[in-house]
């Protein structure tokens, strides 16, 4: 298939690719000048499923708008499907391509492999959840699964970026929005903490709650600059510090440098956002680039850009990762809510009393009267305010006593405004716009409406006597020509038109899409003619344009016949997998945990590369690569893929090496396999094994196991890491010495404790990455004969917490769960505190 020209060669500058999570957003995506819109259709199978989103009918109409104004429109597919959901799934693909979608975003490589060897005419974008990180696994995209345009993990730097570009396919980079503190595609800290998966639409941003980090003997440490006595000790919620809420993603000062590295798409975040933060946003962004474009700016347009995105919802903002830094500059310890722009302070109020009368009681009850205290709060400004915007006044002394009043009229720096408030507002109170009435109103202004951005044409007249009067329009980018005629010109016979006449009538396009930007008029002197037939010959003109643009995707229509487009899923064949022989696995990190594990009865035994580079291991220990792969991992990572031999790849960078390399991969369940059509794909690409996720139920995990043609595993007992982290979270302390091997905070067994009292492993890695695990170690031991009556081969205890005692007990735990099960008995209970994790309750 000839390669697709992208937007960067196009237009020699990134795309703007815009949140929608609804009509009204999409509305004001395109509005504000946005390339291209993502949105999701239907509310089963997005990331955003909290969203509005879209029905066929208005997906539809809002493709019709955005193709009229050249904006292209993708569908987000970017989760995780089951077997059982997948043909529905690429039903929605199909409906959602003939209604005009031009591109899809999507995760599941089951879902990707079935849509490219079905529909090799769609275009397909790999997800950002599917954790792509560096020029090898992007390579892969490209050359396994044709995809089109990759998006990468949010976390990579202009340097790397600049490295994958060289790889020729087109790159998407988040540019603006919130920044999840994990990788994407690997959290599961919703998932096990209240069944609300990430990787099905419906994370719960645990990652925005308070945590308190505990020691060893559960007392709270503590963060510098944050008064804390712990969540536990006082009331639940009160407290803490967000230790796991990064600030917002802000690039609008490096889109130069974005682009000489290669970004092809810039991406803002959103879809649960208001139309008026899309709106602001967007225009920000796209004043910018269009600066860029041009090869000039000045500051005050600089200035007004930076205002527009404070004043929009923003946790302050970061651009830490593009710079290779991930450091406590980026988060936002004290607050996860909207930060708004700081504009002034609180130098004075004076309570008021209002009198108000309230009857109760019905028939004969008496009247009560209730006093109700306000206040007008005197609010010294250090920047302009707008009629109606939304300030939030915080004491300085006490922040959690904070209210909101709206400015009673425009502002500017320096003057002092007098706002009616609940209650007096001590001085010195900090005043923050967290909402700004203009962008509000212009969100609203082309809310409902069907037009909102005009398409630029270049308008040629024709009005030659004897000859049919003519309107060609022609659009200002090139993408097209129209052309209608009507009545035949005649010799006036009272005053003749004018070439001002004509320019006046024609260039009234009304409600239509199009707006001239010149005019051409050939006119012979003394022609005469009705302006309403003119008006119908220019009204034709733009209808005969509106139907050449969106011919490509009428067209589609014709699809609807096909088979390939009746029939979204074959009739699986059925698999013969031969008997299994199960076996007890165990994954360590200290020699002496492996030593145990074998002991013990594991016959599979597994470690992270990092803890392999140290000590003396027994030869059979198999390595466990990360889930994150980039350019600078390469050189830990890839020796322990060997020709021949086991090796757990947590990322499909290491997939890719090991297929190249004729290594045995077993793919971790980070990368998440929910379907059949994955696990054959996965296999066709050079997988050996695959570990299950943790995400699936019982009757999911036996279902894949028995159509699996490579061996299947599932950890069954031990704690799940929830979370994979660039950040350090030991860096809240304020001891980072910036030198992890030398880090004494490392070698701590330190937990985070949320608002209901449970701890969370935490611990960092050598190379500054922090991991969370689950607050209860899971037990599945007593579902043991029901997995291997299925087929599953491995039964791995994830040891990576244990010391040798604990592995021990763990792995003959399991060894005797699985010969019981052998013999037919039943597996001893459930051990005190821990869980079933999702295999008796389905995610969402």
């Amino acid at each position: 298939m000839t390669r697709r020209t992208t937007f960067l060669e196009a237009h020699g500058v990134p795309e703007l690719l815009a949140p929608a999570g609804g009509p009204e957003p999409f509305n004001a995506a395109l509005a504000a000048g946005a390339d291209a819109i993502y949105c999701g259709l239907g509310n089963d199978f997005n990331a955003r499923r909290g969203a509005r989103n879209f029905d066929e009918e208005s997906f539809a109409a809002a493709c019709r708008r955005a193709h009229l104004a050249d904006a292209r429109v993708y569908v987000t597919v970017n989760v995780a499907v089951s077997t059982e959901e997948l043909p529905r799934v690429l039903g929605l693909v199909r409906s959602a391509w003939l209604l005009g979608a031009d591109a899809f975003i999507i995760q599941d490589w089951g879902l990707l492999a079935e849509v490219r060897r079905r529909w090799p005419q769609i275009e397909t974008h790999v997800s950002t959840q599917a954790n792509v990180q560096d020029a090898r696994g992007v390579a892969w995209c490209r050359d396994v699964w044709g995809a089109d345009r990759v998006t990468l993990s949010r976390e990579l730097s202009l340097a790397e970026i600049s490295r994958i570009a060289e790889e020729g396919v087109e790159l998407e980079c988040f540019g603006h929005g919130a920044l999840c503190f994990c990788y994407s595609g690997v959290c599961l800290m919703s998932s096990l903490s209240g069944g609300r998966s990430a990787n099905r639409g419906l994370c719960a941003q645990p990652c925005r709650l308070p945590y308190d980090l505990v020691d060893e003997d559960g007392r709270v440490m503590e963060i510098p600059g944050v008064a804390t006595q712990g969540l536990v000790e006082k009331n639940r919620g009160v407290g803490g510090t967000r230790l796991l809420c990064p600030k917002d993603y802000c690039t609008v000062d490096h889109l130069a440098e974005m682009r000489d590295a290669g970004v092809g798409s810039v991406k803002v975040e959103g879809r649960m956002k208001a139309p008026d933060y899309v709106f602001s946003v967007i225009s920000a962004y796209r004043d910018a680039i269009d600066a860029l474009a041009a090869g000039a700016d000045d500051p005050a347009a600089e200035a007004a850009r930076h205002r527009r995105l404070k004043r929009a919802f923003n946790r302050d903002f970061t651009d830490s990762y593009l710079w290779g830094r991930s450091d406590n500059d980026m988060m936002s310890y004290e607050r996860s809510n909207n930060r708004g722009e700081l504009v002034g302070e609180v130098v004075g109020s004076r309570a008021l009393e209002d009198a108000v009368v309230r009857r109760g009681g019905g028939r004969g009850g008496r009247e009560r009267l209730r006093r109700h205290t306000r206040a007008d709060v005197d609010v010294r400004l250090d920047a302009p305010v707008g009629e109606g915007d939304l300030l939030e006044l915080r004491p300085a002394d006490d922040p959690t006593q904070f209210l909101t009043v709206h400015a009673p009229a425009d502002a500017a720096a320096g003057e002092t405004i007098c706002c009616r408030a609940a209650r007096p507002m001590p001085a010195g109170s900090l005043v923050r716009v967290i909402r700004s009435q203009r962008a509000l109103d212009e969100a609203a202004r082309v809310a409902d409406r069907d037009v909102v951005r005009r398409r630029a044409v270049h308008v040629r007249v024709t009005a030659r006597l004897g000859a049919p009067f003519a309107v060609e329009l022609t659009c200002a980018d090139g993408a097209t020509t129209a052309r209608a005629e009507g009545f035949v010109v005649e010799a006036a016979r009272t005053r003749a038109v004018s070439e001002a006449d004509l320019v006046e009538h024609v260039g009234r396009m009304g409600q239509s899409a199009f707006e001239p930007v010149s005019f051409s008029v050939e006119l012979d002197p003394g022609c005469g003619m009705s302006f309403s037939a003119v008006h119908q010959v220019r009204a034709e003109a733009c209808s005969r344009l509106e139907e050449a643009l969106l011919a490509p995707y009428a067209s589609r229509e014709a699809c609807k016949g096909d088979s390939h487009f009746c029939t979204p899923v074959p009739a699986r064949a059925e698999v013969t997998v031969p008997p299994a022989r199960p076996c007890v696995c165990a994954l360590v990190v200290t020699p002496a945990c492996a030593e145990a594990a074998l002991a013990a009865g594991a016959e599979r035994v597994y470690a992270p590369a990092d803890a392999l580079a140290r000590g003396a291991w027994p030869a059979c220990v198999i390595p466990w690569l990360d889930e994150v792969c980039r350019e600078a991992d390469h050189d830990r990572l890839d020796p322990w893929v060997r020709l021949g031999e086991p090796v757990a790849v947590g990322n499909v960078s290491e997939l890719a090496l090991a297929a190249e390399r004729g290594a045995l991969a077993e793919v971790r369940s980070c990368v998440p396999v929910h379907n059949e059509a994955c696990l054959g794909a996965l296999a066709d690409a050079g997988a050996a094994g695959v570990w299950l996720s943790p995400e699936l139920t019982l009757e999911e995990v036996c279902a894949l196991a028995r159509a699996s043609r490579v061996p299947v595993g599932l950890a069954v007992f031990g704690r799940e890491r929830v979370m994979t982290s660039e950040h350090c979270v030991l860096q809240a302390l304020g001891r980072c010495r910036h030198d992890c091997a030398r880090c004494p905070e490392r070698a701590r067994r330190l937990s985070l404790r949320d608002i209901d009292g449970r701890d969370l492993p935490v611990r960092t890695d050598i190379n500054g990455r922090s991991r969370i695990w689950s607050a209860h170690p899971l037990d599945a031991t007593p579902q043991t004969a029901e997995l291997v009556a299925a087929g599953v081969e491995r039964l791995l205890v994830d040891g990576e917490l244990m010391d040798e005692g604990e592995v021990t007990f763990a792995v003959e735990r399991a060894v005797r769960a699985l010969a019981a099960a052998r013999a037919g008995r039943r597996p001893a209970q459930r051990v005190a505190g821990a869980t079933s994790g999702h295999l008796f309750a389905g995610i969402g």
